[in-house]
């Protein structure tokens, strides 16, 4: 079998801040941007990782949901808890530096866990946790 990870989703409220974030802040290049009946979906991705990419999504365009299960999504990205996504990087303590200068939500500064990973956490312009993991 040859299964690779091509995309991942992560909703966003407020396209503008978001790839301010992902693009200015993260370093991410920008592969699409469509607009469709006044929303948008923005496909963004590392440099060097042209196959793996991140969808950041208006979740009011998820199909099937009902309007409860919207306000429920809407609630849980305001509290952070809805979505989150896992990055790597070699100098997590040089990363954290950049992002902190900037206006990224820290969550949890550079720590060595208890698990032997060293990782820090920000949270996205829509609330979504983004955790980065220093590789060995």
């Amino acid at each position: 079998m040859d299964i690779t990870i091509h995309s991942t989703m992560l909703p966003q409220e407020d396209p503008d801040a978001s790839l301010a974030f992902y693009r200015d802040a993260l370093g991410f290049e920008v592969r699409n941007d469509v607009g469709y009946k006044g929303m948008r979906w923005i496909t963004v991705g590392p440099p060097d990782q042209p196959g793996t990419s991140i969808v950041l999504y208006p979740p009011e365009a998820t199909p099937g949901i009902t309007d409860e299960e919207r306000q429920t999504i809407a609630e849980m990205m305001a509290k952070g808890t809805y979505a989150s996504i896992n990055l790597a990087t070699h100098d997590v303590d040089g990363t954290f530096e950049q992002l902190q200068g900037g206006d990224a939500e820290v969550v949890q500064e550079p720590t060595d866990q208890p698990y032997g990973i060293r990782d820090c956490a920000f949270r996205d312009p829509a609330g979504n946790l983004v955790r980065i993991q220093e590789l060995a």
